[in-house]
């Protein structure tokens, strides 16, 4: 529920990160800013706006294989008027899920969402399991993650048989010498839904991300051995830990190489 604290450059990353590892991802932009595709260099002809439309089946709207093992559904600045246009479908809060029931063959879906409740937002977390919540260490993010979270509990309520789990409160663009980072992990650590799931130490400030975003690649790609790759290394193996014959990047790949794992 706030611009800027990193939710692309974090759903971009784990999508690209898992799929270096060896798994198979579908990557879905559901805010329609549509920043995935300017982050991945792509240029989509079809988007998820035709896909919630009806427009286009999902096999369509695919994007295939942006990165080696992954995929692809983009968004566009089109999709901000998906609210007035699905208005009066029926149950349109879980079409997104309905249209992705019939893939098979991805191990892992990641989505990026808008930092707000709009349709595409709900669809998202109906379609999840697992709520990563990016957050900058100001006062302002975390009221916008206690609002997430009062949507998050709205959707249990109304969905109690779909689970959705706070995974992990991702800090980000860290800087552990100021007193407005210490006094926002200690505000984090003493919340109570919050805390638990506190990753430290976050996403350090990092410069190579926002280069890296400038050339339309990721991290691993731009700076693999960078603060940010080594952060965010850290927290692919904490949200799901690889097995012993697989491996987080270490090394940078592009889209035309195997990665080197």
């Amino acid at each position: 529920m706030k611009g800027g604290v990193g939710k692309t450059t974090t759903a971009v990353t784990l999508a690209s990160g898992l799929a270096a590892a060896g798994r198979r991802v579908l990557l879905v932009d559901a805010d329609p800013q549509g920043n995935v595709s300017h982050l991945l260099g792509v240029h989509p002809t079809t988007t998820i706006r035709e896909l919630m439309l009806g427009e286009r089946p999902v096999q369509d709207v695919i994007l295939r294989d942006v990165r080696p093992q992954l995929d692809l559904i983009a968004s566009a600045p089109s999709a901000f008027g998906l609210d007035a246009q699905l208005a009066s479908s029926v149950q349109r809060e879980t079409l997104l899920q309905r249209k992705l029931a019939t893939l098979s063959g991805y191990d892992v879906v990641v989505f990026d969402t808008s930092p707000a409740m709009n349709l595409l937002a709900y669809n998202a977390l109906l379609c999840a399991t697992e709520l990563v919540l990016p957050i900058t260490m100001d006062s302002l993010a975390i009221v916008g993650a206690r609002q997430t979270l009062d949507g998050v509990r709205e959707i249990r309520a109304l969905w109690p048989d779909r689970p959705l789990v706070l995974a992990a409160v991702l800090p980000t663009n860290v800087n552990p010498q100021t007193h407005a980072t210490r006094a926002s992990f200690a505000a984090l650590e003493a919340d109570a839904e919050l805390g638990p799931a506190l990753v430290r130490p976050g996403i350090r400030q990092c410069i190579d991300l926002v280069y890296a975003a400038a050339a339309h690649q990721t991290i691993w790609e731009y700076a693999p051995r960078s603060r940010a790759a080594d952060d965010y290394r850290a927290l692919l193996q904490t949200l799901q830990p690889s097995p012993s014959s697989e491996q987080v990047p270490t090394h940078g790949h592009t889209s035309q190489a195997s990665p080197d794992l």
